[in-house]
């Protein structure tokens, strides 16, 4: 195992395929997608800083450490992680009663958790997602980062919780909001137009450059990034959460940690299938789940509220260029330099500029198509899809999947509980013997269903049950099985099983059925005996 995970995280450190190396123009193009994504996150980890109750600094030091770490061993190159607005909703109530050093040791063990979840190979249960699960997930996330964007849209001051809360602050009005919409809309048709003339600048940074260069030359007064906060800052510095090792502590961090690894875990792995679609390419499960405990880990030390992946930002680095592990690096480094040198700089860009990106990535991540199919698929489908969209908005992500997989489970065992049924007819083999030959599966969805198929009282002595067409799945219909033969030998009826599978033949030795063998159906050379009169038959 351990060289198993040395090996991949080798293999992670190839920044780019040795078989197809990059030119000088795909760098370009990667670097650029870098510094798109870059300025995009400035505004989005200040505001959740804010969300979560603590430092501005806090947020941006999280988007760089986990950005980086999941860029260099990842388990999809492409994807862009940092602070997010899911995990920070969760935190603000364990800042507001134990302060910031315990949201440190809790991310240190979110981060353990995660690791954890990577090391035991479990990131592959994401694959048990169905897809209208998936629809409803980037729905819902649609919706979200189009809500957090309308906190831009208070007077600079009075919405410290941008994207949250608000209703709290005052909104623009008047000339200031007309502005504040003619430019989110000068950025939108700018990375609109921009693919049409030329790809050698992703349409997003041209966007946020142009229309940044008309507020500074023209003097506009307009909400800016530097409105929201100071972002000047030094490198992040060790530290260890200063927190009680006792029992008591890991009582008040460990609810909050496992909460915080499931939603970061889930959201990554979701955000790892989305962008492996769009690339036409597939990440690893468990790497990234890898690489999301690392990062956390470390982050909790360096004075980082954590993160895990974000679509948003993921979807800006994709569509600008970004397809290799550089993209993710360079957004991580252009980061840290606005902290360490540039922060005058980034607080002069209007936040209209980054508005207007993330509304553009609002429009390319919902899944437009599925309000054309929802009359078209099945109601369930088409129900969990709507289901997990208004959870997620209303909710959190990990909430809405674990809600539309059990809907989507409940309903698939539904339909299978009613499948079941049986053909009846007369034994070509055994004179006066009745045949039910057995169709769809017997599970705990269907053993009532199966044992309401039976006429006892009114069937032959001698009656033959044919599994050809059915599967027998676990304990539940092993039961129904004994119970209807139990109530055939308190009639003084022979029963007789067949074409039961192998696995089956397995769970009935377990449960201590298989007795004696028989010559009747030798091909499968299964038998039970449950009393003189009674014979059970069956096989392979």
């Amino acid at each position: 195992m351990a060289r198993a995970l040395l090996a991949t995280f080798a293999d992670s450190l190839k920044l780019t395929d040795p078989d197809a190396p990059l030119t000088a123009g795909q760098w370009r193009v990667e670097i650029l997608s870098g510094l798109t994504v870059a300025l995009a996150l400035v505004p989005e980890a200040v505001a959740f800083a804010f969300v979560a109750g603590v430092e501005p600094l806090v947020g941006l030091y999280a988007a760089f450490i986990v950005g980086l770490i999941t860029a260099v061993f990842g388990g999809r190159p492409g994807m862009i992680s940092g602070a997010t607005g899911a995990l920070a909703v969760v935190m603000v109530s364990l800042v507001a009663v134990h302060g910031v050093e315990y949201l440190f040791a809790t991310v240190v063990l979110m981060g353990l958790i995660q690791l954890f979840v990577g090391i035991m190979r479990w990131g592959k249960f994401i694959r048990l997602v169905p897809h209208p699960v998936m629809l409803g997930f980037v729905n819902g996330l649609a919706i979200v980062i189009f809500l957090a964007q309308l906190g831009q849209f208070q007077v600079p001051g009075t919405a410290e919780s941008a994207g949250h809360g608000m209703a709290n602050g005052q909104w623009l009005s008047g000339a200031p909001l007309y502005l504040m919409l003619a430019f989110v809309a000068l950025t939108m048709v700018i990375i609109w137009v921009m693919p049409k003339i030329t790809n050698a600048i992703p349409a997003p940074l041209a966007g946020i450059g142009i229309v940044a260069a008309i507020v500074i030359g023209f003097g506009i007064d307009v909400p800016l990034v530097g409105d929201l906060a100071d972002i000047e800052g030094g490198l992040p510095a060790f530290h260890v959460p200063m927190v009680p090792l006792t029992w008591e502590t890991l009582e008040i961090i460990l609810p909050y940690a496992l909460i915080l690894a499931a939603i970061g875990l889930i959201e990554s792995l979701l955000t790892l299938n989305l962008v492996g679609e769009m690339t036409g390419k597939r990440g690893g499960a468990s790497q990234e789940c890898l690489a999301q405990g690392a990062a956390n880990t470390v982050t909790g030390f360096f004075g980082g509220m954590g993160g895990c992946a974000m679509i948003g930002q993921s979807m800006i680095n994709v569509k600008s260029g970004g397809r290799t592990r550089v993209a993710g690096i360079a957004a991580s480094l252009f980061l840290l330099a606005f902290i360490l040198f540039a922060s005058g700089l980034i607080a002069r860009i209007p936040l209209a500029a980054l508005v207007g990106v993330m509304f553009m990535v609002v429009i390319g991540t919902f899944a437009w198509n599925s309000l054309r199919i929802l009359r078209k698929v099945p109601r369930t489908d088409a129900f969990v899809t709507i289901l997990v969209t208004v959870v997620t908005v209303a909710t959190d992500l990990a909430t809405a999947v674990v809600v539309g997989v059990i809907v989507s489970a409940l309903a698939y065992a539904w339909s299978n509980a009613t499948r079941i049924h049986a053909i009846k007819r007369e034994s070509r083999t055994s004179a006066g013997a009745q045949v039910y030959e057995i169709q769809g599966p017997l599970f705990f969805g269907s053993s009532d269903g199966f044992m309401e198929i039976f006429d006892v009282e009114s069937d032959p002595d001698v009656v033959i049950v044919d599994f050809a067409n059915s599967r027998v799945a676990d304990q539940s219909a092993l039961q129904a099985i004994e119970a209807l033969a139990q109530k055939y030998e308190d009639a003084g009826k022979i029963i007789q099983l067949r074409h039961l599978s192998r696995d089956c033949h397995k769970l009935l030795s377990k449960a201590g059925h298989l007795m004696v063998d028989s010559d009747d159906d030798p091909d499968y050379a299964l038998a039970v005996d449950y009393g003189v009169k009674t014979g059970i038959i069956g096989g392979h």
